[in-house]
């Protein structure tokens, strides 16, 4: 048989697929732990990836040899060493003989849309996105965190959470729910006792990550700091949407941008209605589409469209 094999790799699991090449019929679907090299290393992110292909494979009673071509969207390729290195480490797998590495952006793009021209914000742990053209032009961010003018996520909304609970606190800042919220994901006496064990390591800021929707409900039960919160991440997925269109000349074109991630994909009213408004300002004719699907099935979209016919 010839088969073809889609990976999505992010930082909490791997997901692969394998399906019949000239149907498409899916034919097996396994998931393993994060491949976030970022995270693991490459080596190791590589044997994860390898492992869920070579279960998925014999789930599908197909071997290696029956590969006509495998996709893997891979979280963290943000620069061209990246993709480089790891399209080389998994080229030594013979899977992976016919082999394209791209950021997972583009397998939950596809996901959400099969639109020629798009764009796509993924809003989880932290933020990033992308655009594409019909003519196969894309824009991209590095993705990189402050230092690439990101701002985000659940990574960065728990920054922001310690930064107004301190500030109320002690007085510099108005009163806000996020103080007392924090002592309970916290069990400390105060914010002092937070941000102290913050800064020696015995409070970890990421254990808050899973606590995004504690500060969308205090956001729509009227606190003004958790609301300032999710209407500034709203506007920031806007901005970073409509500004890909912009560089690709798309602004004033009817095009979907597909919302995904834990955050943007939430289905939030007051995030959604800040998204909505950064993005009229900045490209009025696009329009968001939450994306239902898993994004290893744009992964899988994409394997199968890679194969000639």
């Amino acid at each position: 048989m010839n088969v073809v094999v889609a990976v999505d790799g992010g930082g909490s699991k791997t997901d692969a697929v394998v399906a019949d090449a000239a149907t498409g019929a899916e034919l097996a679907r396994r998931r393993g732990p994060g491949c976030s090299h970022h995270a693991v290393g490459i080596p190791r992110a590589v044997e994860v990836v390898d492992a869920v292909v070579t279960e998925a494979l014999a789930a599908a009673g197909a071997s290696a040899p029956d590969v006509v071509h495998a996709g893997c969207y891979l979280t963290a390729i943000d620069l061209d060493d990246e993709q480089s290195a790891m399209h080389a480490a998994l080229s030594a797998h013979s899977w992976a003989r016919r082999l394209v590495v791209d950021n997972d952006v583009f397998a939950l793009l596809r996901a959400g849309t099969d639109a020629p021209d798009a764009a796509v914000v993924v809003c989880g742990t932290g933020i990033n996105g992308a655009a594409i053209r019909a003519d196969g032009a894309a824009a991209r961010i590095l993705a990189l965190g402050q230092r690439s003018g990101d701002w985000g996520g659940a990574s960065g909304i728990a920054e922001e959470v310690l930064w107004y609970a301190a500030r109320a606190e002690d007085g510099r800042g108005e009163p806000t729910r996020l103080r007392d919220e924090l002592l309970l994901w916290t069990g400390r006496a105060s914010v002092r006792d937070v941000i102290t064990d913050v800064h020696t390591g015995r409070l970890d800021v990421a254990a808050w990550w899973s606590r995004v929707p504690d500060v969308m409900r205090l956001a729509h039960e009227g606190d003004p700091a958790a609301r300032a919160l999710v209407e500034r991440q709203g506007d920031e997925i806007g901005a970073l949407a409509g500004s890909l269109l912009a560089r690709l000349g798309l602004a004033s074109a009817e095009v979907p941008v597909v919302l995904g991630g834990g955050i943007a994909a939430s289905g939030d009213e007051l995030l959604l209605t800040s998204t909505t408004a950064q993005l009229r300002t900045r490209a009025p004719h696009a329009h968001l589409v939450v994306c239902r699907r898993p994004p290893v099935d744009g992964a899988l979209d994409l394997a199968l469209a890679a194969v000639p016919r």
